[in-house]
C-alpha cells in the first residue's frame, strides 16, 4: 500500500483480491473504499470522514486523475482500478456468495437479471434496497444479522460517497465476517435500467466526468465544483510531502 493525498491506496489488483481472500479466510470483517475525486476531496476537508476512510482495509483508486498527479509529482506510474471494474472482476470470478445493498428496487431487479446471465447463482443472492434515510438511522444490528443468515462473503454497497463509506464503518462492528466494497454508480451501470458508464474512449481520455455531468447534471456539477475548488491545495500539499521525503531520505544516506 502507498499513501498519497492522505489516502492509503492499494494499486496492485492481485494484492486487492488476495487481501479479500485473506480477510474471508481469517473471518475478519472489513471494508474497501473505492476512492474517487469526491472521497479525495472530502478526506482532506473533513477529519471525521478521514477516520472512516482510514478505518478501511485500504482504498483502490477510482480516479483517473490521481495516476496523472502522481506521474507529475513523483514521476511514477500507477493505474486506476475503478469501482465498476472490481465489481465485474469479482462477479466474473464466480467464487463468492454476494449481497447487493442500496439504490432502488427497480435498479436492483435489472442488476440481478443481468448479473445472473454471467453467474446463474446470483439469481438466488440477496438484493436489498436500503430505505432512504440518514446514515445514523439505519438498524445496523438487524442488517448484520440478515447478512450473517445469508452467509454473504462480498457485500456490495451503493449509496453514493460519502454516505456509503460511513455506512460501512458503522456496519462493520456488527459483522462476524464479510468484506464490504462501496461501488457507487456500478449498480446503475450494469442494471440496464439507469445511467450507463461513459464510452471507453472517454474513460481513456480522462473525460468520464463530462459524461457523468451530462447524465446527472444537478448532482455531478456540485461534486465536480467541490473537487476543482480543493485541488490546488491538495497538489500543493503533496508537493510539500515529496520535498519532505527527499530531505528525510538525504539525511538517512
Amino acid at each position: 500500500m502507498e499513501n498519497y493525498f492522505n489516502i492509503r491506496y492499494e494499486f496492485d489488483k492481485r494484492a486487492v483480491l488476495q487481501a479479500i481472500d485473506e480477510a474471508l479466510l481469517l473471518g475478519k470483517p472489513g471494508y474497501i473504499c473505492v476512492s474517487d475525486g469526491v472521497i479525495l476531496s472530502t478526506v482532506n476537508r473533513d477529519p471525521d470522514y478521514r477516520q472512516v476512510v482510514d478505518g478501511a482495509m485500504f482504498s483502490i483508486c477510482d480516479s483517473g486523475y490521481v495516476p496523472l498527479y502522481l506521474r507529475w509529482i513523483y514521476g511514477i506510474e500507477r493505474h486506476q482500478y475503478c469501482g465498476s471494474e472490481i465489481f465485474m472482476d469479482i462477479v466474473h470470478m464466480k467464487r463468492y456468495k454476494m449481497a447487493f445493498l442500496g439504490t432502488t428496487q427497480a435498479t436492483l431487479n435489472g442488476l440481478q437479471n443481468n448479473l445472473s446471465e454471467i453467474d446463474p447463482r446470483i439469481a438466488n443472492m440477496w438484493f436489498y434496497s436500503l430505505p432512504y434515510k440518514r446514515v445514523e438511522e439505519f438498524d445496523y444490528p438487524a442488517i448484520a444479522e440478515m447478512l450473517e443468515k445469508d452467509g454473504s462473503e462480498i457485500i456490495w454497497i451503493a449509496l453514493g460517497a460519502p454516505k456509503q463509506e460511513i455506512f460501512m464503518s458503522k456496519l462493520k462492528p456488527y459483522l462476524k465476517r464479510g468484506v464490504m466494497i462501496a461501488v457507487g454508480a456500478a449498480f446503475k451501470f450494469y442494471s440496464g435500467t439507469d445511467v450507463n458508464r461513459a464510452p471507453y474512449w472517454m474513460v481513456r481520455a480522462h473525460l468520464e466526468f463530462l459524461h457523468r455531468i451530462y447524465c446527472e447534471p444537478k448532482k455531478q456539477i456540485g461534486r465536480c465544483s467541490m473537487i476543482v475548488y480543493s485541488l490546488p491545495k491538495l497538489l500543493y500539499q503533496e508537493w510539500n510531502r515529496k520535498r519532505k521525503r527527499k530531505k528525510l531520505a538525504g539525511k538517512t544516506e
